[in-house]
């Protein structure tokens, strides 16, 4: 024991001479207030550690944030996937004992949580191409050097700027079968009779026009809505993407005789795509996401033609008899979408090296 203590003791200090810049036949160093230091010594220390030593010192810097993030963020996801092995309903001990896939084998017979994930992919895809699109589009029309070019920009990204909940209540004022804007105008026009019969599901009576309850108008309505208010960032992403391109491009094209179509299609537009990407994940995401949209509009029962899975989430949670484990079971669904859409995105950005 004795010989042990001796030998923990002479590490001790050799450690303690290399730390302090003792360990002879060092390169002796002045720093900045007159001393030296044995700069050999130092750079043993570093080596013999298994991490760098840049990543110890700045450890006070992004240890507390990763802890916070891994307990409140990343505990939290782990949690969740927990208490969706359970029957837990939220009241009282949930039952870890026993963990299995009750509530996702009930789910995958649910034919309500199918015509949600129905809704959700449908929002998700045309929402998403919609936007990109019309974005496109009013980037390269602001981009001819127009008149008020700032003006038109800030009035497209304005509604951006609104929450889900302020462009909801917007929009059901605007939807109102009664007294809203949209059925007041076809009104003023003598169309809503042929709107109606045009855009009314066969089994359907009906004297006005019921934007948020018709299958055939309920969810085109909320995508009209979120395109409304999104087509603005897609716009000031590709407008980024077109002024970064050099004008020796367009000038190159003009001289090859290409048309102005021609010219976007076969010499811009393909150079667009880093910002064509970036833009789907965040505009998907923001889909993802509508459940503060929907939920304003509809409230918890949004019906069929709207529902989809966050909304679902909640009501099977709260609203719905409590059941938190089914409601947990959706939520790590919704979880596995993001990862979808965000995944792929992450690992071609870290191919590139720009990650």
């Amino acid at each position: 024991m004795r010989e042990i203590l001796s030998r923990l003791t002479s590490a001790g200090e050799r450690l303690r001479s290399v730390v302090q810049g003792d360990e002879p036949n060092g390169k002796q160093v002045a720093t900045d207030g007159g001393k030296t230091t044995t700069q050999q010594g130092q750079d043993m220390l570093r080596n013999r550690l298994p991490v760098q030593w840049e990543l110890i010192e700045s450890s006070p810097f992004w240890l507390p944030p990763l802890f916070l993030a891994g307990l409140f963020v990343y505990g939290a996801i782990f949690w969740n996937l927990i208490i969706s092995l359970t029957e837990w309903g939220g009241l009282g001990d949930a039952d870890y004992s026993q963990l299995d896939f009750s509530m996702y084998s009930r789910m995958a017979g649910d034919p309500t949580f199918w015509q949600a994930t129905q809704n959700t992919l449908v929002l998700l895809v045309v929402f998403t191409v919609l936007c990109l699109v019309l974005g496109l589009l009013i980037a390269i029309l602001i981009d001819q050097n127009i008149r008020f070019e700032n003006t038109f920009r800030t009035i497209y990204l304005l509604p951006m700027s609104l929450s889900f909940v302020v462009t909801a209540t917007l929009w059901a004022w605007m939807f109102n079968a009664s007294n809203g804007v949209l059925n007041t105008f076809l009104r003023a026009l003598n169309l809503e009779g042929a709107v109606i019969s045009l855009l009314k599901p066969a089994a359907v009576q009906a004297t006005t026009i019921q934007w948020l309850s018709w299958s055939t108008t309920a969810l085109g309505a909320v995508i009209f809505a979120l395109l409304w208010q999104f087509s603005g960032y897609a716009m000031v992403v590709f407008l980024a993407g077109l002024r970064a391109i050099p004008d020796e491009h367009y000038e190159a094209a003009r001289v090859d005789g290409a048309s102005t179509v021609r010219m976007y299609m076969r010499v811009i537009i393909p150079q667009l795509r880093a910002p064509a990407v970036s833009a789907s994940v965040v505009l998907m995401v923001f889909a993802l996401k509508a459940f503060d949209f929907i939920y304003a509009l509809r409230g918890d029962q949004p019906g069929a033609n709207i529902d989809i899975l966050a909304t679902m989430m909640y009501r099977e949670a709260f609203t719905g008899g409590n059941e938190w484990a089914y409601g947990s079971a959706i939520a790590i669904v919704l979880f596995v979408l993001a990862l979808l859409v965000i995944a792929p995105y992450l690992y071609s950005e870290y191919q590139r090296g720009e990650l």
